[in-house]
């Protein structure tokens, strides 16, 4: 047989919740059952969550092969940039993948909590690379979520996996971005695919002082969290005088996001029952207005200060 027909495109996936989250798993359970696919894993072997894009530098990472049905799969030490940055480098696998997807997060990244989020760090980094790069996340609501929800989210995403493919294959797909796709919770009855723009959305956390560092929330991924767990204890004047340590920990100060968002951002559509697909860039430009500003300000600083120091 012909090799260009027996080649099979190559699939990276790597996420932020560790290589035995549910929803890498089933991501990687639905690219292998097409059987059009060459899939490889390298994935963090313990939860990373909101590691955003941090790396490994001053020590080397251990690498152990995990058996995953259908794919080669490495568990790693590092975070999820490590883990993108080691898949794509040849220095692990063969060859470098055709595309890199990260997920399936548990907790939708939308708005700020996409600087935040390890998941989209590990699509990001493969961007640095020129590798074309996917992020996706699943916004899991405790309660109404479950753990099959993740295969039918995996299962959504296959149009939007096989048409980037194919645009790889062509030569038409776009270099200058990557792409970040949140999975409403409602999965199964999704309302289709919108293009979208990072918003504005967040939820505000503030800091809590507490007696034991097991105490308080705990954060599921980067964007939901457990707001609902018991209280955290605090400590009171006599028991901050004994202690030589003090101990702080997040909690949220709402569980409504507060969000600027229009109807064609991403959180916004993600709430209307959208799969959301938002194309992002690694470069952080302050808005047009702000560019204005300064440049008008810059001299005048300058020399306001000049004058200031005769």
């Amino acid at each position: 047989m012909d090799d260009a027909m027996s080649y099979r495109p190559r699939i990276m996936v790597t996420n932020d919740d560790g290589i035995d989250a549910p929803g890498l798993r089933a991501l990687v359970h639905v690219l292998v059952s097409t059987g059009r696919y060459e899939v490889q894993v390298c994935a963090p072997a313990s939860e990373k969550s909101a590691a955003s894009h941090s790396i490994t530098w001053r020590h080397p990472l251990s690498v152990s092969r995990v058996e995953i049905e259908g794919a080669t799969a490495y568990a790693v030490s590092g975070t999820p940039a490590d883990c993108a940055s080691l898949g794509i480098s040849k220095a692990l696998f063969p060859a470098v993948p055709d595309l890199v997807i990260s997920g399936i997060n548990m907790g939708s990244n939308c708005g700020y909590f996409i600087v935040y989020s390890g998941t989209v760090a590990g699509a990001r980094e493969a961007f640095f690379y020129g590798v074309p790069s996917i992020s996706v996340s699943y916004d899991w609501v405790r309660g109404k979520s479950s753990i099959h929800d993740f295969k039918l989210g995996a299962t959504a995403c296959l149009p939007i996996i096989n048409a980037i493919m194919t645009e790889l294959k062509n030569k038409t797909y776009p270099q200058r971005c990557f792409l970040n796709v949140d999975l409403p919770t409602a999965i199964s009855s999704h309302k289709g695919y919108r293009v979208t723009k990072q918003g504005k959305s967040i939820i505000r956390m503030g800091w809590k002082q507490v007696i034991s560092g097991t105490q308080g929330g705990k954060m599921l991924s980067t964007m939901t969290m457990e707001i609902d767990t018991p209280a955290t204890t605090e400590m009171d004047a006599d028991s901050l005088a004994s202690e030589e340590q003090l101990l702080f920990k997040r909690e949220v100060l709402s569980s409504q996001f507060e969000a600027e968002d229009s109807q064609d951002t991403d959180f916004q559509s993600l709430q209307e029952g959208y799969i959301t697909i938002t194309p992002i860039g690694a470069l952080s430009n302050a808005e047009m207005d702000c560019q204005a500003y300064f440049k008008d300000w810059l001299p005048r600083a300058v020399e306001c200060t000049s004058s200031s120091a005769l």
